[in-house]
This record gives C-alpha cells, structure tokens and sequence, in this order.
C-alpha cells in the first residue's frame, strides 16, 4: 500500500496535469478571442474594396445577433444613458433581430442585468481613452471578452478541478473528466462571443464547490457561505432554468447550517436578486423579463421599425429556419437528445454522466451520491420544460452549434461521470470506449471553429442528406 508520500507525489502530478490542461484550453479561448471576426465576410470585405476604394467595412467580431444584442445594450448605456438601442442598432453592423419593442423605443430582449456589469468595464475603457465600441471594436470587444470569459473559464476550471480530484478514485479517471472539462464542452466553444451561457456555468461550478464544502466537507467559514449564495443567485440570474439547482443548493446550505446561511448566504443571494430586478425594471418599467412580453395584448415583439428608410416589421414576426419551432414535441425531444442537436450524440461524454448516475444510486458507495439524483432530477425536469415551451420556442436554441439551454449544466454533468470513469479505467478496452466518446465529443466542441452561433455539424450533415 503507497505511503503518505507516494500519494503527495501522485496528487501533485495530478495537479500538473490539471494545470496543463488548463493552460492548453485557457490559451487556445484567448487565441480564439484575438481571432474573432465574421470570416465568412473577409473575402468578400476584400472583393468589394477592389472594385470601390474606401467602401465602409462589412466585418465585425460581434458574431450573431445574440451577441450583438447585449454588445447594444452595453453601448447604449455608456454612450447614452439609455437601455434602448433603436440608434445604435441603426449604425452599420450594429443590426440584431434579438430585440422589443414598447413606449416607442427599441431595447434588447436578453436580461439587461449581464449587460449592466459589463457596461461598467466599458465605461471606465470610454473615460480612459475616449476609444467607444463604435470607432474599435475590434479592439475593445476582444480585451472586454478576454477579461470576461477568460476568468469566468478559468474560475469553472478552477472549481472543477478540486471537486474531480477530491471525489474520483482513479487517476486516469480524474485526468479524463478534467480533459473533457477543458475541451469536450461546447463552453470552451462559445469562450469568443458574448453570452450568458459560460458565466451560468462558472457560477454553477462555484455553487457545487461550495456545496459539497459545506455539506460533505463541513466547511462553516462565513465566506463559504457567501459566495455559495451569491454563485447560486448569480447562476440563476443568468440562466432562468438554473433555479432548479440554485434552489436545492441554498436549501442544503441551510439544512446544514441555518443560522450561518441566514446570515451570510441569504444577504449575497439577495444582492443578485435585487440586482436582476432592478435593472430589469429601470430598462423595461417592469419586473417581468421581456420575453415574459411575447403573448396577448401589448406583445413586444409584435412590431415595425425603420431602418435604411424602410418600415420593417419584426424578424419574430415570420422566423425563419428552425426559429419557426418544432411543430412535434416528440420529435423536438428526440432531436434534442440523439438527433441534429442532440445532447448524446453531439457530445456522447454526457453517456457516461447517465452511467455514473446509475452506479451511484445503485450502489451508494460514491460520498457524492446524492448529486447524482440531484443531477438525473435536474435534466429531466429542464428538458421537460423546454420541451413544453411554446411552438415559437421550440427552436433548439436557434443558430447555434449545440442545444445551448443546457450548457450550464455541464460542471454537474462532469462531477457526477466520475463514478462510470473510475469504472472505465479498471481495463484498457472501456478506456478505449471512453476515449472514442471524448475524441467525438471535442470533434463536435471543435467543429464551429470561427462561430459558435452556427449549425451543428450533424445538423449539416443532416442537410446534405436531405433530411432537414
């Protein structure tokens, strides 16, 4: 049996794998993040300078219209004091179909709470150098993206190393799950475009750490307890869906300890609560979310607006492509799980979660047993949810390269796999298996290479058979 020593010296060669890996997927978002640009526009950018000098640039680093939306939002309140983006949309390259309508005014559909934090970087970018989105973009887009999403990954990585390495039992085991927390995620894949969907899952990494310290690991320190209740609120704030986790985890914290959490987890959860709301109400006179707005009397998106000097009604109006909705909900699941933006067959990793939930309820013998029904309960009841939505909103998440509504859910995914990793090492034909599912879930992470707001490669491939 290894001493005290051997095994100090195999957790630090753990350690300088996990710090590798890190780095390798740390730097490979920052190359990314430097490289943003609508490339599909670069060759004709260079065709149209060619045939007129000094024609106005068609390239931009803001990749979608979800992006650009709260890249708007950001804009407007620094340079105007205003939520309501109706003139900056109106500026070339600047457009985005993720927008309402009322009182007269245009304003981004996505919760502007996000959009204020990062308004405050931008102010202090503005007041410095007098340089504004407008005049560079490229340039200040790709240093506000590289000090958001770059620490908000690196804090997701940060947490899930310390959980994969307390809770899994095999070496191979923990260096796989962290490998594929690196690069077999579409986070890593969606680190160089602004978006909601990376910082849920860095704040849900931070939530389960602090979880599982204060209620297998009997942390009691006060700011534990804070930043659990904060990461939670935090997650919830950003991805809706998120309450199902955040509210099992603040009713853990005060099962454990409830005169603690009263008075610390409580306060910082509220912070982020009062935070939402307010901004929600001081950008749209109302403390219901905008897409709160899309039915009956009063619909915001139901409108017209005028650009270039034309009257154009709402793109939500007459979506196109697969914002149109799935018209059958079996079909809608069916895609959603196995098919074109298939949870399981683009990123068959996620297998093993499924697995490692089914050894651990059946066993019990993994100390984090009781994450894996968390976990199992959690999926079930989000994709019934979005499977339940509405027709318009039975879109796969729209133009995107993976079912994006469940990309927060990834760092419980990952810690919950590690009983059916430990079990794949015990031979080397089931660490084959496990490694042909991380090498198809990174070809599927890797795939969108420019953007990640793009088709699924089997949503392609689905094309080009004539089945979409």
């Amino acid at each position: 049996m290894p001493d005290a020593g051997h095994d100090l010296s195999r957790a630090a060669q753990r350690h300088t794998i996990y710090g590798l890996l890190a780095a390798l997927a740390l730097g490979a978002s920052l190359g990314q993040i430097l490289a943003v640009n609508s490339v599909d526009r670069i060759a004709l950018d260079a065709q149209r300078q060619r045939e007129k000098p000094g024609t106005p640039t068609i390239q931009r680093p803001f990749l979608s219209a979800n992006d650009r939306s709260r890249w708007c939002t950001v804009r407007a309140l620094v340079e105007r004091g205003t939520y309501a983006i109706d003139e900056i949309t109106l500026e070339p390259g600047w457009d985005t179909i993720d927008m309402v309508k009322h009182d007269g005014r245009l304003y981004s559909s996505k919760p502007p709470l996000l959009a204020t934090l990062l308004a405050g970087e931008y102010w202090l970018i503005y007041r410095l150098t007098g340089a504004t989105l407008g005049t560079h973009p490229y340039e200040i887009s790709r240093f506000m993206l590289a000090t958001i999403n770059l620490p908000a990954l690196a804090i997701y990585l940060l947490a899930l190393a310390r959980l994969i390495d307390a809770y899994g039992r095999t070496d191979w085991g923990r260096i796989f799950t962290f490998a594929a927390a690196c690069f077999a995620t579409f986070l890593t894949t969606f680190e160089i475009t602004l978006n909601n969907h990376l910082i849920a899952a860095a704040a849900a990494a931070v939530t389960l750490d602090g979880v599982v310290r204060i209620v297998w690991e009997g942390e009691r320190r006060a700011r534990w307890f804070a930043l659990a209740g904060f990461a939670a609120a935090f997650m919830a704030a950003n991805e809706l869906p998120a309450l199902s986790l955040a509210a099992p985890a603040l009713l853990a914290i005060a099962w454990r300890a409830p005169a603690r959490a009263l008075a610390t987890a409580a306060p910082a959860a509220l912070l982020v609560v009062l935070a939402a709301v307010g901004t929600n109400y001081l950008a749209h006179g109302t403390v219901s979310p905008a897409y709160a707005h899309r039915h009956g009397p009063g619909n915001w998106y139901d409108y017209t607006y005028v650009r270039d000097g034309k009257v154009r009604d709402s793109y939500w109006k007459n979506p196109v492509g697969v914002d149109r909705g799935e018209p059958s909900r079996a079909r809608y699941l069916g895609h959603v799980l196995v098919g074109h933006h298939g949870i399981f067959s683009l990123t068959p990793i996620w297998l093993l979660a499924v697995y490692g939930w089914g050894l651990a309820l059946a066993r019990r013998d993994w100390r984090l047993w009781p994450l894996a029904a968390l976990a199992a309960a959690i999926t079930v009841v989000c994709l019934a949810f979005y499977v339940n939505r509405p027709l318009e909103d039975r879109n796969y998440g729209g133009l995107a390269s993976g079912f994006r509504w469940v990309f927060w859910l990834a760092p419980l995914w990952l810690v919950t796999m590690l009983p059916a990793v430990d079990r794949l090492a015990r031979s080397r034909a089931t660490r084959g298996v496990g490694l042909v599912l991380l090498a198809l879930s990174v070809l599927s992470a890797s795939y969108p290479t420019w953007n990640p707001w793009t088709h699924p490669w089997l949503m392609r491939w689905y094309e080009y058979l004539g089945w979409a």
